[in-house]
């Protein structure tokens, strides 16, 4: 990899990116290859056709099935940093210097000059939580195969670099093939959906190491550099917290809504919270609250329990002046289906489970089209008399 790296020149430098020590983290695992272009933040637009060149090297080298390189702004000056940096381009790979920038005493990009482009999809939506461990991956594909099952073309992107989930969930194994354009990758399908993850690209056991920059980059690669094709809704299953990476991610993707998902008790709301207003701030919007773990129905006796609480999700909508969207109970099926790869809407759609699932997936489908309808109000009309 290294030798194929050494024929590409830095235009600014006039020496290869290897010699400037501008590559690491090269990972190659089963023909697929990872690595790292170190730039300064001045730096960061302009070096994108240097890191389409450095992609198209490794490429070229024999068994290499696909290639992903993230430029990061975490490198010190150097000789490469002497010309003076240019305008942002419009959606190309400035995601990691305008959503670092405030680290570099750079002002972050204005969220609507960077939107990414994907042709075909006609709706995105955010599933996204406040905090970890509220179920917010099992929501996100039971409402994906909702949709799926309302008649819609559904994909769904695990955006949880750190943690990717999807493919367990799809019991989908493998990795993707590549596009007959030979520059983007197959999305895998599992239960009539398409789906895309980190998690496909690495081994389940393998630590993702990165920094905000790099999480970034994968992201926008895995969004952009996918054959997603014709969707009705691409379902994107958003990173836990309020972070960077969940902030450019909402400023980045040009998304119809969001989908909060908190389990009842007060400290889950809390965090729901902020993730709701973090998503008003960047102005998307939310489509309202799925409360999970709602209760829990003993499967021998059939007794109720509302182990951490109930109807806070609920309570927290109308305070914060937003639909509630439906409850999900704790339930041992739930955790077994979507463990064992067969997620419960799918597996056992007649499933008072399952039902759950599809009466929010309803709701959603109509908020989307709301959505899009007044997004098409909003843009300007040409009437030609």
């Amino acid at each position: 990899m290294l030798d194929a790296l050494r024929r590409v020149i830095d235009p600014d430098a006039g020496r290869d990116v290897v010699d400037l020590g501008m590559i690491s983290g090269i990972v190659v695992k089963n023909g697929n290859v990872h690595f790292v272009i170190e730039v300064t933040p001045e730096e960061g637009a302009r070096k994108e056709p240097l890191r389409r060149a450095c992609e198209q090297a490794v490429e070229a080298v024999p068994g290499v099935l696909s290639v992903t390189a993230v430029l990061t702004a975490e490198r010190a000056g150097s000789a490469a940093s002497a010309a003076p940096p240019a305008p942002p381009r419009t959606g190309g790979h400035n995601h990691a210097h305008g959503a670092h920038g405030h680290a570099h005493g750079a002002p972050a990009q204005a969220p609507k000059q960077q939107r990414l482009d994907l042709p075909g999809v006609r709706a995105i939506v955010a599933v996204a939580s406040g905090k970890g461990g509220v179920g917010k991956s099992t929501t996100a594909v039971n409402i994906a195969l909702g949709l799926a099952a309302l008649g819609r073309k559904v994909g769904i992107l695990d955006a949880d670099v750190f943690g990717p989930s999807m493919p367990r969930m799809l019991g989908v194994s493998g990795r993707p093939d590549m596009a007959a354009d030979g520059n983007r990758l197959k999305p895998m399908q599992a239960w009539g959906i398409s789906a895309m993850s980190i998690g496909f690209l690495v081994a389940e056991e393998t630590p993702m190491i990165w920094r905000g920059p790099m999480v970034m980059g994968a992201l926008e690669q895995m969004l952009r550099d996918v054959e997603w094709g014709e969707l009705d809704v691409l379902i994107v299953d958003m990173p836990p917290g309020t972070g960077d990476a969940q902030l450019t991610m909402a400023q980045r993707v040009p998304l119809a809504g969001a989908v909060i998902v908190s389990t009842p008790q007060d400290i889950a709301l809390l965090d729901a919270r902020k993730g709701l207003n973090m998503f008003r701030k960047v102005e998307v919007p939310v489509l309202g609250i799925v409360e999970n773990m709602s209760y829990f129905l003993c499967p021998h006796c059939g007794g109720r329990s509302d182990v951490f609480g109930h109807g806070g999700a609920r309570d927290e909508a109308a305070k914060l002046g937003c639909d509630f969207l439906g409850e999900v109970p704790l339930h041992i099926a739930i955790r077994e289906t979507s463990d064992g790869g067969r997620p419960i809407v799918a597996s056992a759609p007649d499933s008072e489970h399952a039902k759950a699932y599809m009466a929010i997936a309803r709701k959603v489908d109509a908020k989307i089209a709301q959505s899009l309808g007044e997004q098409a109000r909003r843009r300007p009309r040409i009437v030609v008399e």
